[in-house]
């Protein structure tokens, strides 16, 4: 299988290209590396730097002739969405129609677009099933159910098949300081570096952590199922508070990390666990990674990197 990784030199794209290669399949980068880094991808994978809002897209589409796109390129930062909605909405919105009218033009069998927890904003009941009412509390969180939309009209109009998969926090080797999973990253640098660590709000505020490379094992079964043009979720259905996140890098370091708190930023949500029921049943998939396990990885890789 030919594939487009849109975002592929990114945290996650960098393993999925790993995936995907072990799996044997014929991969292609695609990347504008405003976040992503080249060194993230392994060496002789095809890769072209290109913004997905660049027109020039649909020559790559037409010449490459992909048989599936994983889109994950993307500005994916709560905070960056709020204080500027137009740019969240131009990459997010516009770039992804600009990648659908690529993929519908040049006869692409598939889309696995890379949705978020953040479509479902602050749900009464947890975990969070795929049913649940999309709410979202940031213009990130909307961009992305707008772009689900849009994926079931350009099914249903030009019959473009797609899975959604909505990512829970996604943490792991090679994570940014942005991102919905960055908190591990960045408490993994300052606590390597002996610095301080910042929790806005009061610790209790919880999320549902996922390691990339399940998060990439997800993506494979979502390019090979044939329970297609729906949504999944992608988690661990374990909620971790931040404090509780903190206490295991107590154990992993040897060391009390204690932690400074500030005032709860707008747009985040409290609590966020999500159901991973129908993927398992509906993808075959299942993580396997413990938080622990994950976060020790995490923090190894960070300090070889030093």
């Amino acid at each position: 299988m030919k594939i487009l990784i849109t975002g592929g030199a990114g945290f996650i794209g960098s393993h999925l290209v790993e995936k995907l290669l072990k799996e044997n399949c014929q991969v292609m980068v695609l990347d504008n590396l405003h976040t992503g880094l080249k060194e993230n991808l392994p060496e002789g994978v095809s890769f072209i730097e290109m913004d997905v809002r660049d027109e020039n897209i649909l020559t790559v589409f037409a010449k490459e002739k992909f048989e599936a796109i994983v889109h994950l390129a993307g500005q994916t930062m709560v905070n960056v969405s709020v204080d500027d909605p137009k740019f969240d909405a131009a990459v997010n919105i516009q770039g992804t129609i600009n990648v659908l009218e690529a993929a519908r033009k040049t006869g692409v069998k598939r889309v696995v677009f890379a949705s978020t927890a953040a479509a479902y904003g602050d749900a009464q009941e947890l975990p969070i099933v795929e049913t649940t009412t999309l709410s979202p509390l940031s213009f990130y969180g909307l961009s992305k159910v707008t772009v689900e939309h849009y994926l079931a009209l350009y099914q249903e109009i030009f019959n473009l098949d797609y899975v959604v998969l909505r990512f829970a926090n996604v943490y792991g080797e090679r994570q940014g300081d942005g991102g919905e999973g960055g908190v591990i990253s960045i408490f993994t640098k300052r606590i390597a570096s002996g610095k301080s660590i910042t929790i806005y709000g009061d610790g209790g505020q919880t999320r549902d952590f996922v390691y990339a490379g399940d998060i990439a094992a997800g993506i494979y079964c979502a390019l090979q199922t044939d329970n297609v043009n729906t949504a999944y979720n992608l988690s661990t259905q374990t909620e971790v508070s931040v404090n509780a996140m903190v206490a295991l890098f107590d154990e992993i370091t040897g060391n009390h990390v204690v932690p400074l708190y500030e005032r709860a930023r707008k747009g985040d949500i409290y609590r966020s666990v999500l159901s991973n029921v129908k993927a398992i049943t509906g993808l075959g998939w299942k993580p396997v990674m413990s938080l622990a396990e994950g976060l020790k990885r995490t923090y190894h890789s960070f300090n070889q990197q030093k």
